[in-house]
């Protein structure tokens, strides 16, 4: 008798922290769209890092060139390529005086680091705002560039911005695009509620004064991935950052393909978690494991209490998320995967064990 009273409440205890997690979710969720206050009439630099990339560029640069801004510099790196990237980069240069050309060349101290990449691209800007995205990523509109600096002003020197990946078929493209789903919420929810710990470089813009103030990426410059999160982890503050979620604003990347192709990015991209702030650690490590422990719990439930309690408990916590996840996917343009939100859930957490027990055994390989 002791034991199935236990458990049961260790599971409403649990479920309850989810429940929370998902109203400071719903915080965001419920909130208009986050639209600048001004119309932007400052100059501001593009700066995109590319790794054999000349496909992407080659579809994307005029994507770039093609805002509807009458102010801006697009800066191309060429980050010691092996393709071709950096004579397509070249032959755009040629044609519109707008872009700015940095062939970066391997050096044995930064081999394969982002950072080194970015920061020889920073040097070459001549504006103070800097709009960042990868060269895979497709702006939604002619406007893109509009929306994310409308959002600049003396007190926001950070804006952080959406990239989702292009919905395709199949179960990997799904979980995909649940997992970034997932990730911006968060983040947009911290946030909002003044305790922002990192944005995704895919949409990401920030002024040059925040980033030689900081002293660039120096802390965290032998970390190969967190050019973008551990920055803005570094630098956000409750005041200094703004949200740009407008449909317009998005930047749209193709996922992965393979399991195993997905698998390593995520490798890389999980190993800086543990370089952020603690209270963040903590948050977000409180919310994986409640949810994990939830899906336990749910295995369990149905031996050890009686169904229609443990059902009760389920389905209340599974309705929480549906309001507070299911109106954020709504508001985010994914409004496809909102039926299947639990069980992506479910095949998400498994997958992120998986990652953690893969870094533990080894390392993850650098950036491409």
């Amino acid at each position: 008798m002791i034991l199935p009273l236990l458990f049961l409440y260790t599971f409403i205890g649990i479920a309850l922290i989810n429940i929370g997690y998902y109203i400071l979710f719903a915080n965001y969720s419920f909130s208009k769209v986050s639209r600048g206050s001004t119309k932007a009439n400052f100059p501001i630099s593009i700066i995109v890092c590319s790794k054999n990339e000349e496909k992407n560029l080659q579809e994307n640069i005029p994507l770039w060139l093609a805002q509807n801004y009458h102010n801006f510099e697009l800066i191309l790196i060429n980050d010691s390529s092996s393709d071709n990237t950096l004579s397509v980069i070249e032959k755009f240069s040629n044609q519109d005086s707008r872009i700015k050309v940095v062939d970066v060349k391997n050096i044995e101290a930064f081999w394969a680091n982002k950072k080194y990449a970015l920061t020889l691209g920073l040097k070459k800007a001549i504006n103070n705002n800097l709009l960042f995205t990868d060269a895979d990523c497709k702006p939604a509109s002619n406007s893109w560039l509009e929306e994310m600096a409308s959002h600049f002003n003396q007190e926001k020197q950070l804006v952080l911005g959406y990239g989702p990946y292009i919905n395709n078929k199949g179960f990997l493209n799904a979980l995909i695009r649940f997992e970034t789903l997932i990730t911006a919420i968060q983040y947009f929810s911290y946030a909002k509620a003044n305790n922002p710990y990192m944005g995704v470089g895919r949409n990401l813009a920030y002024t040059s004064e925040l980033y030689y103030k900081n002293n660039g990426f120096m802390s965290h410059i032998k970390i190969t991935s967190g050019d973008d999160d551990l920055f803005v982890n570094e630098v956000a503050t409750k005041t200094n950052v703004a949200i740009c979620d407008t449909p317009e604003s998005f930047t749209y990347s193709v996922p992965k393909k393979t399991w195993k192709a997905w698998i390593l990015q995520k490798r890389r991209h999980i190993t800086t978690v543990s370089h952020y702030k603690t209270k963040h650690k903590i948050a977000l490590g409180a919310y994986y494991i409640s949810t994990l422990l939830f899906w336990i719990g749910v295995a369990m439930s149905f031996f050890i209490l009686n169904w229609i309690v443990a059902l009760t408990i389920v389905a209340t916590r599974v309705l929480f998320q549906y309001i507070s996840v299911g109106k954020g996917a709504k508001k985010l343009q994914e409004s496809n995967l909102i039926l299947w939100i639990p069980f992506l859930e479910l095949f998400l957490i498994c997958f992120q064990m998986f990652i953690f027990i893969s870094n533990s055994i080894s390392k993850p390989s650098p950036w491409k």
